[in-house]
Protein backbone atom coordinates (compact mmCIF):
# COMPACT_ATOMS: atom_id res chain seq x y z
CA UNK A 1 0.00 0.00 0.00
CA UNK A 2 1.29 3.44 -0.95
CA UNK A 3 0.33 6.57 0.95
CA UNK A 4 1.85 9.89 -0.07
CA UNK A 5 5.63 9.54 0.26
CA UNK A 6 5.81 6.09 1.88
CA UNK A 7 5.22 2.50 0.79
CA UNK A 8 3.57 0.42 3.53
CA UNK A 9 4.52 -3.22 3.02
CA UNK A 10 2.33 -6.09 4.32
CA UNK A 11 -0.31 -3.48 5.13
CA UNK A 12 -3.85 -3.66 3.74
CA UNK A 13 -5.39 -0.90 5.86
CA UNK A 14 -4.18 2.29 7.51
CA UNK A 15 -6.60 3.09 10.32
CA UNK A 16 -7.18 6.54 11.77
CA UNK A 17 -8.81 6.02 15.18
CA UNK A 18 -11.18 8.63 16.62
CA UNK A 19 -9.53 10.73 19.33
CA UNK A 20 -6.06 9.26 18.55
CA UNK A 21 -3.33 10.62 16.27
CA UNK A 22 -1.33 8.56 13.81
CA UNK A 23 -2.13 5.69 11.48
CA UNK A 24 -2.39 2.09 12.72
CA UNK A 25 -0.83 -0.49 10.41
CA UNK A 26 -3.09 -3.48 9.74
CA UNK A 27 -2.19 -6.71 7.93
CA UNK A 28 -5.89 -7.51 7.43
CA UNK A 29 -8.82 -5.28 6.46
CA UNK A 30 -11.43 -4.62 9.13
CA UNK A 31 -14.09 -6.93 7.70
CA UNK A 32 -11.63 -9.83 7.83
CA UNK A 33 -10.33 -9.01 11.32
CA UNK A 34 -13.87 -8.90 12.68
CA UNK A 35 -14.76 -12.26 11.14
CA UNK A 36 -12.13 -14.15 13.14
CA UNK A 37 -12.33 -15.86 16.54
CA UNK A 38 -12.02 -13.62 19.58
CA UNK A 39 -8.36 -14.57 19.93
CA UNK A 40 -7.84 -14.14 16.20
CA UNK A 41 -9.07 -10.57 16.34
CA UNK A 42 -6.41 -9.70 18.92
CA UNK A 43 -3.67 -11.33 16.82
CA UNK A 44 -4.83 -9.79 13.55
CA UNK A 45 -4.05 -6.26 14.80
CA UNK A 46 -0.39 -7.17 15.36
CA UNK A 47 1.83 -5.51 12.76
CA UNK A 48 4.66 -8.05 12.65
CA UNK A 49 6.24 -8.17 9.21
CA UNK A 50 4.83 -4.78 8.26
CA UNK A 51 7.36 -2.29 6.95
CA UNK A 52 7.69 1.39 6.11
CA UNK A 53 9.76 1.83 2.96
CA UNK A 54 11.03 5.07 1.49
CA UNK A 55 13.93 6.62 -0.41
CA UNK A 56 15.61 9.95 0.25
CA UNK A 57 18.94 11.63 -0.42
CA UNK A 58 18.92 13.10 3.07
CA UNK A 59 21.86 12.06 5.24
CA UNK A 60 19.74 12.39 8.39
CA UNK A 61 16.12 11.30 8.77
CA UNK A 62 13.70 11.27 11.70
CA UNK A 63 10.86 8.74 11.73
CA UNK A 64 8.10 9.16 14.32
CA UNK A 65 6.43 5.92 15.45
CA UNK A 66 4.44 4.37 18.28
CA UNK A 67 2.97 1.17 19.66
CA UNK A 68 -0.71 1.00 20.51
CA UNK A 69 -0.77 -1.98 22.83
CA UNK A 70 2.56 -3.23 24.19
CA UNK A 71 6.25 -2.44 24.22
CA UNK A 72 7.85 -3.50 20.96
CA UNK A 73 10.88 -3.27 18.75
CA UNK A 74 11.51 -2.00 15.25
CA UNK A 75 14.45 -3.05 13.11
CA UNK A 76 15.87 -0.70 10.51
CA UNK A 77 17.45 -1.88 7.26
CA UNK A 78 19.09 -0.05 4.38
CA UNK A 79 18.29 -2.35 1.51
CA UNK A 80 19.19 -5.81 2.75
CA UNK A 81 21.68 -4.50 5.32
CA UNK A 82 20.73 -4.34 8.99
CA UNK A 83 21.12 -0.78 10.25
CA UNK A 84 19.79 -0.42 13.81
CA UNK A 85 17.26 -1.55 16.41
CA UNK A 86 14.90 0.69 18.37
CA UNK A 87 12.57 0.04 21.31
CA UNK A 88 9.09 1.55 21.47
CA UNK A 89 7.08 1.92 24.67
CA UNK A 90 3.34 1.35 24.57
CA UNK A 91 1.44 4.61 24.23
CA UNK A 92 4.57 6.73 23.83
CA UNK A 93 5.28 8.60 20.59
CA UNK A 94 8.93 7.92 19.75
CA UNK A 95 11.28 9.54 17.23
CA UNK A 96 14.02 7.33 15.85
CA UNK A 97 17.09 8.94 14.31
CA UNK A 98 18.50 7.49 11.09
CA UNK A 99 21.83 8.32 9.47
CA UNK A 100 23.01 7.26 6.03
CA UNK A 101 25.72 4.56 6.37
CA UNK A 102 28.91 6.43 5.42
CA UNK A 103 30.76 3.26 4.43
CA UNK A 104 28.34 2.51 1.58
CA UNK A 105 30.12 5.17 -0.51
CA UNK A 106 33.46 3.37 -0.13
CA UNK A 107 32.59 0.16 -2.01
CA UNK A 108 31.45 -0.71 -5.54
CA UNK A 109 27.70 0.01 -5.75
CA UNK A 110 26.92 -3.39 -7.30
CA UNK A 111 28.15 -5.12 -4.12
CA UNK A 112 25.37 -3.40 -2.15
CA UNK A 113 22.51 -4.69 -4.27
CA UNK A 114 21.06 -8.06 -5.23
CA UNK A 115 17.76 -9.10 -6.83
CA UNK A 116 15.90 -8.16 -3.65
CA UNK A 117 16.35 -4.60 -2.36
CA UNK A 118 18.21 -1.60 -3.62
CA UNK A 119 20.54 -0.18 -0.99
CA UNK A 120 18.75 3.16 -1.48
CA UNK A 121 15.65 1.87 0.31
CA UNK A 122 15.12 2.59 4.00
CA UNK A 123 13.05 -0.20 5.60
CA UNK A 124 11.47 0.02 9.05
CA UNK A 125 10.45 -3.51 10.10
CA UNK A 126 7.90 -3.96 12.90
CA UNK A 127 7.92 -6.77 15.43
CA UNK A 128 4.76 -8.24 16.99
CA UNK A 129 2.69 -5.31 18.26
CA UNK A 130 0.11 -2.86 16.91
CA UNK A 131 2.26 -0.26 15.16
CA UNK A 132 1.37 3.39 14.64
CA UNK A 133 2.96 5.70 12.07
CA UNK A 134 3.08 9.46 12.59
CA UNK A 135 5.64 11.21 10.40
CA UNK A 136 8.92 11.23 8.46
CA UNK A 137 11.14 14.33 8.49
CA UNK A 138 14.02 14.48 5.98
CA UNK A 139 14.76 18.14 6.76
CA UNK A 140 13.60 19.48 3.41
CA UNK A 141 14.91 16.67 1.21
CA UNK A 142 12.46 14.79 -0.96
CA UNK A 143 11.02 11.54 0.40
CA UNK A 144 9.50 9.11 -2.09
CA UNK A 145 8.22 5.53 -2.17
CA UNK A 146 10.66 3.00 -3.68
CA UNK A 147 10.28 2.24 -7.36
CA UNK A 148 9.24 -1.31 -8.24
CA UNK A 149 12.72 -2.20 -9.47
CA UNK A 150 14.16 -1.19 -6.07
CA UNK A 151 12.22 -3.96 -4.30
CA UNK A 152 11.93 -7.73 -4.86
CA UNK A 153 10.15 -8.67 -8.05
CA UNK A 154 8.47 -11.73 -6.51
CA UNK A 155 6.31 -11.99 -3.39
CA UNK A 156 5.50 -14.94 -1.14
CA UNK A 157 2.27 -14.81 0.88
CA UNK A 158 2.27 -17.04 3.96
CA UNK A 159 -0.70 -17.97 6.15
CA UNK A 160 -0.50 -20.14 9.24
CA UNK A 161 -0.25 -20.42 13.00
CA UNK A 162 2.04 -18.78 15.55
CA UNK A 163 4.92 -20.71 14.00
CA UNK A 164 4.39 -18.87 10.74
CA UNK A 165 3.87 -15.60 12.61
CA UNK A 166 7.36 -16.13 14.05
CA UNK A 167 6.72 -17.22 17.65
CA UNK A 168 9.72 -18.73 19.40
CA UNK A 169 12.27 -16.54 17.64
CA UNK A 170 13.82 -13.73 19.66
CA UNK A 171 13.12 -11.48 16.67
CA UNK A 172 10.25 -12.00 14.25
CA UNK A 173 12.65 -11.01 11.48
CA UNK A 174 14.28 -14.39 12.15
CA UNK A 175 10.97 -16.22 11.62
CA UNK A 176 11.20 -19.00 9.05
CA UNK A 177 8.97 -17.20 6.52
CA UNK A 178 11.25 -14.16 6.54
CA UNK A 179 14.29 -16.45 6.48
CA UNK A 180 13.03 -18.35 3.43
CA UNK A 181 12.08 -15.15 1.59
CA UNK A 182 15.51 -13.63 2.31
CA UNK A 183 17.27 -16.63 0.82
CA UNK A 184 14.99 -16.61 -2.22
CA UNK A 185 15.38 -12.83 -2.67
CA UNK A 186 11.61 -12.47 -2.44
CA UNK A 187 9.27 -10.21 -0.51
CA UNK A 188 7.02 -11.75 2.15
CA UNK A 189 3.48 -11.06 3.27
CA UNK A 190 3.22 -12.73 6.67
CA UNK A 191 -0.40 -13.43 7.64
CA UNK A 192 0.38 -15.78 10.54
CA UNK A 193 -2.15 -15.71 13.40
CA UNK A 194 -0.91 -17.04 16.72
CA UNK A 195 -3.30 -19.68 18.05
CA UNK A 196 -5.94 -18.48 15.59
CA UNK A 197 -5.30 -20.07 12.21
CA UNK A 198 -8.84 -21.38 11.65
CA UNK A 199 -9.30 -20.90 7.88
CA UNK A 200 -12.44 -18.80 8.23
CA UNK A 201 -14.34 -18.27 4.99
CA UNK A 202 -13.81 -14.49 5.02
CA UNK A 203 -10.07 -14.92 5.48
CA UNK A 204 -9.90 -17.58 2.75
CA UNK A 205 -11.76 -15.24 0.40
CA UNK A 206 -9.38 -12.42 1.27
CA UNK A 207 -6.28 -14.44 0.37
CA UNK A 208 -7.84 -15.72 -2.84
CA UNK A 209 -9.03 -12.30 -3.96
CA UNK A 210 -5.64 -10.64 -3.52
CA UNK A 211 -3.55 -10.21 -6.66
CA UNK A 212 -0.36 -8.92 -5.02
CA UNK A 213 1.43 -12.26 -4.49
CA UNK A 214 3.22 -14.67 -6.82
CA UNK A 215 3.34 -17.75 -4.59
CA UNK A 216 1.41 -18.81 -1.48
CA UNK A 217 2.48 -20.97 1.47
CA UNK A 218 -0.09 -22.51 3.82
CA UNK A 219 0.73 -23.97 7.24
CA UNK A 220 -2.70 -24.98 8.51
CA UNK A 221 -4.15 -27.43 11.00
CA UNK A 222 -2.14 -27.24 14.20
CA UNK A 223 -4.44 -24.64 15.83
CA UNK A 224 -7.62 -26.50 14.86
CA UNK A 225 -6.74 -30.10 15.70
CA UNK A 226 -7.91 -29.88 19.35
CA UNK A 227 -11.24 -28.13 18.72
CA UNK A 228 -12.34 -28.64 15.11
CA UNK A 229 -13.61 -32.08 13.97
CA UNK A 230 -11.71 -33.66 11.10
CA UNK A 231 -14.73 -33.29 8.79
CA UNK A 232 -14.92 -29.56 9.47
CA UNK A 233 -11.17 -29.17 8.93
CA UNK A 234 -11.59 -30.92 5.60
CA UNK A 235 -14.41 -28.54 4.64
CA UNK A 236 -12.45 -25.43 5.64
CA UNK A 237 -9.14 -26.47 4.08
CA UNK A 238 -10.90 -27.54 0.89
CA UNK A 239 -12.66 -24.18 0.62
CA UNK A 240 -9.40 -22.28 1.17
CA UNK A 241 -7.46 -24.30 -1.40
CA UNK A 242 -10.27 -24.39 -3.95
CA UNK A 243 -10.74 -20.62 -3.80
CA UNK A 244 -7.02 -19.94 -4.23
CA UNK A 245 -6.55 -22.42 -7.08
CA UNK A 246 -9.68 -21.37 -8.94
CA UNK A 247 -8.79 -17.67 -8.68
CA UNK A 248 -5.06 -18.20 -9.44
CA UNK A 249 -4.86 -21.39 -11.52
CA UNK A 250 -1.26 -20.83 -12.65
CA UNK A 251 0.26 -19.58 -9.40
CA UNK A 252 2.26 -22.00 -7.22
CA UNK A 253 0.56 -23.08 -4.00
CA UNK A 254 2.69 -24.73 -1.31
CA UNK A 255 1.07 -26.69 1.51
CA UNK A 256 2.69 -28.50 4.42
CA UNK A 257 1.83 -31.28 6.80
CA UNK A 258 1.70 -30.16 10.44
CA UNK A 259 5.23 -29.57 11.68
CA UNK A 260 6.61 -32.08 14.20
CA UNK A 261 5.68 -31.18 17.78
CA UNK A 262 5.02 -32.89 21.11
CA UNK A 263 1.84 -34.56 19.83
CA UNK A 264 3.78 -36.09 16.95
CA UNK A 265 5.84 -38.09 19.41
CA UNK A 266 3.51 -38.70 22.36
CA UNK A 267 4.35 -41.99 24.01
CA UNK A 268 0.60 -42.61 24.03
CA UNK A 269 0.04 -43.21 20.32
CA UNK A 270 -3.74 -43.10 20.78
CA UNK A 271 -3.75 -39.61 22.33
CA UNK A 272 -6.52 -37.44 20.85
CA UNK A 273 -4.10 -34.75 19.63
CA UNK A 274 -1.88 -37.32 17.93
CA UNK A 275 -4.84 -38.95 16.23
CA UNK A 276 -6.24 -35.61 15.06
CA UNK A 277 -2.86 -34.59 13.69
CA UNK A 278 -2.52 -37.80 11.68
CA UNK A 279 -6.04 -37.48 10.29
CA UNK A 280 -5.54 -33.80 9.44
CA UNK A 281 -2.43 -34.70 7.47
CA UNK A 282 -4.40 -37.40 5.67
CA UNK A 283 -6.98 -34.77 4.68
CA UNK A 284 -4.26 -32.65 3.06
CA UNK A 285 -2.76 -35.67 1.32
CA UNK A 286 -6.17 -36.75 0.01
CA UNK A 287 -6.98 -33.27 -1.27
CA UNK A 288 -3.66 -33.01 -3.09
CA UNK A 289 -4.09 -36.41 -4.72
CA UNK A 290 -7.70 -35.81 -5.77
CA UNK A 291 -7.15 -32.26 -7.01
CA UNK A 292 -4.06 -33.30 -9.00
CA UNK A 293 -3.29 -29.65 -9.62
CA UNK A 294 0.08 -29.12 -11.39
CA UNK A 295 0.96 -26.07 -9.29
CA UNK A 296 -0.02 -27.50 -5.88
CA UNK A 297 2.93 -28.78 -3.86
CA UNK A 298 2.38 -30.73 -0.63
CA UNK A 299 5.52 -30.63 1.50
CA UNK A 300 6.50 -32.95 4.33
CA UNK A 301 6.79 -30.87 7.51
CA UNK A 302 9.36 -33.36 8.81
CA UNK A 303 11.70 -32.32 6.01
CA UNK A 304 11.34 -28.64 6.88
CA UNK A 305 11.65 -29.07 10.65
CA UNK A 306 13.98 -32.06 10.71
CA UNK A 307 15.65 -31.47 14.08
CA UNK A 308 13.24 -31.90 17.02
CA UNK A 309 15.73 -30.19 19.34
CA UNK A 310 15.36 -27.03 17.26
CA UNK A 311 12.09 -26.41 19.12
CA UNK A 312 11.84 -24.34 22.27
CA UNK A 313 11.00 -26.18 25.49
CA UNK A 314 7.26 -25.83 24.83
CA UNK A 315 7.80 -28.46 22.09
CA UNK A 316 5.73 -26.58 19.52
CA UNK A 317 7.52 -23.35 18.55
CA UNK A 318 10.94 -23.30 16.88
CA UNK A 319 13.82 -21.46 18.52
CA UNK A 320 15.89 -18.97 16.51
CA UNK A 321 18.01 -21.90 15.40
CA UNK A 322 14.87 -23.80 14.44
CA UNK A 323 13.40 -20.93 12.44
CA UNK A 324 16.69 -20.36 10.61
CA UNK A 325 17.00 -24.07 9.84
CA UNK A 326 13.38 -24.22 8.62
CA UNK A 327 13.88 -21.16 6.42
CA UNK A 328 16.88 -22.77 4.82
CA UNK A 329 15.07 -26.07 4.23
CA UNK A 330 11.89 -24.41 2.93
CA UNK A 331 13.74 -22.11 0.56
CA UNK A 332 15.59 -25.10 -0.88
CA UNK A 333 12.30 -26.86 -1.59
CA UNK A 334 10.86 -23.73 -3.18
CA UNK A 335 13.90 -22.70 -5.21
CA UNK A 336 13.13 -24.64 -8.43
CA UNK A 337 9.66 -23.07 -8.56
CA UNK A 338 11.03 -19.60 -7.83
CA UNK A 339 13.61 -19.99 -10.60
CA UNK A 340 10.80 -20.81 -13.05
CA UNK A 341 8.88 -17.73 -11.92
CA UNK A 342 11.96 -15.59 -12.52
CA UNK A 343 12.44 -17.08 -15.97
CA UNK A 344 8.83 -16.16 -16.77
CA UNK A 345 9.44 -12.59 -15.63
CA UNK A 346 12.48 -12.30 -17.87
CA UNK A 347 10.60 -13.70 -20.89
CA UNK A 348 7.72 -11.32 -20.23
CA UNK A 349 10.11 -8.37 -20.03
CA UNK A 350 11.76 -9.37 -23.33
CA UNK A 351 8.38 -9.65 -25.04
CA UNK A 352 7.48 -6.16 -23.87
CA UNK A 353 10.72 -4.93 -25.39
Amino acid sequence: MQQKDVYFHNVTELEQRPHLPGLRLHRFPKQVRHSLTEKGRTKAIQSNGCELRFVTEAKYVQVVLGSQDTNGKVLVFKGDFFHSSHQLEAGVITTIQLEEPERFAQVFPDKLNNRAFSSNVWRIFFERFSAVFYDIDAFGFEVRPPHKHEMPQLTLLAYGSSITQGAGALSHYNGYVQQAARRLEMDAFNLGLSGACFCEQELSDHIAERNDWDMVYLEIGVNMRAVVPVEEFERRSTYLLDRIIERHPEKPVFLTYIYPNRATYFSDYSHALSEAERRYNEVLEKYTANRNHPFLHLLDGNKIMDDFTSLTSDLIHPSDYGHILMGEKLSGLMLPTVNKLRESLVKHAVQLG
